[in-house]
């Protein structure tokens, strides 16, 4: 399902001046992603802010992209959670909307469970989900992570079918050697690494730089695809710096105050994230222009 999607990005969910998800704008990020190199979407995911989104927002999230983007879109919906029930059943309900073709199951936050214990949890997810799993590792926010083992095992399940990565290019490349005999797709989270992990033989990119720089992110996997590794080279230089000035303030601020300044978003977070102040937005400018 993921072949040759190379550029999934972890949308935003934009906000209005009462709090409340922002329809229009959603659809005028989507319609600027589509037209930039986006091949698929992360609905709700960190960037979508999902920790502050309700149950209820999460649904009418997910049914409003599906039935806003056309068929050709990739569509992954978020349904981790740090507890095991709570994600089988969001798994269940996200996995029955038609439309959606994945879910994406992040590694337990807080609990700081085992290995043993996140490879059970994964499981019950998969064994319960109408569509195939999408593993998420990210030990920077989850305080635990998969190991390259552990990643290698859960590629055996016959409903788990990739992982977004974002600890490092060693785990990427290891994770594709080791899961050749499956049907195992190996993305990675962290932008700044997407050459690296592309020329190991990863998938591709699940981005949040796209929402600012989604040509030359495309262009850069159009370089790689056609053996170019100068200009991929180039591209990746250009990008890196920018690609990590995104994450200079708590994410997804940085990219909702770079949108704000074009006028497709407004500037507006929920806590505990705030929106960037008028230097904030001085120093993020500063080191986009760089």
């Amino acid at each position: 399902m993921y072949k040759n999607i190379n550029l999934i990005t972890a949308i935003i969910t934009p906000f209005n001046e009462k709090n409340e998800i922002d329809y229009p704008a959603l659809d005028h990020v989507i319609d600027h992603l589509l037209s930039h190199g986006t091949q698929g979407l992360v609905i709700a995911g960190t960037t979508g802010e999902s920790p502050t989104l309700t149950h209820a927002e999460k649904l009418a999230l997910t049914r409003h992209i599906v039935d806003y983007v056309a068929d050709d879109v990739l569509l992954i919906a978020n349904a981790g959670t740090n507890n095991t029930v709570e994600s089988v059943q969001n798994a269940k309900e996200l996995g029955a909307i038609d439309g959606v073709d994945a879910i994406l199951a992040v590694t337990p936050y807080y609990n700081k469970p085992s290995q043993a214990g996140m490879i059970a949890h994964f499981e019950a997810i998969a064994d319960a989900s109408p569509k195939p799993v999408m593993l998420y590792n990210i030990p920077g926010r989850s305080a635990v992570g998969l190991t390259v083992d552990s990643v290698v095992t859960l590629a055996q399940h016959p409903n788990i079918n990739a992982v977004k990565e974002t600890t490092s290019a060693e785990f990427i490349g290891a994770e594709v050697e080791k899961t050749q005999a499956v049907d195992f797709s190996v993305y990675t989270g962290e932008d700044a690494q997407t050459l690296a992990a592309y020329s190991q033989g990863g998938a591709g990119t699940i981005s949040v730089a796209a929402h600012l720089y989604g040509d030359d992110i495309a262009a850069l996997f159009t370089a790689m695809n056609s053996g170019d590794w100068r200009e991929a080279g180039r591209l990746q230089r250009y990008l890196t710096p920018r690609m990590n000035a995104l994450f200079a303030f708590p994410s997804p601020a940085p990219v909702k105050a770079s949108l704000s300044a074009i006028g497709m978003v407004k500037n507006i977070a929920r806590l505990p994230i705030l929106p960037l102040t008028t230097d904030e937005q001085t120093q993020l400018n500063e080191l986009l222009e760089g």
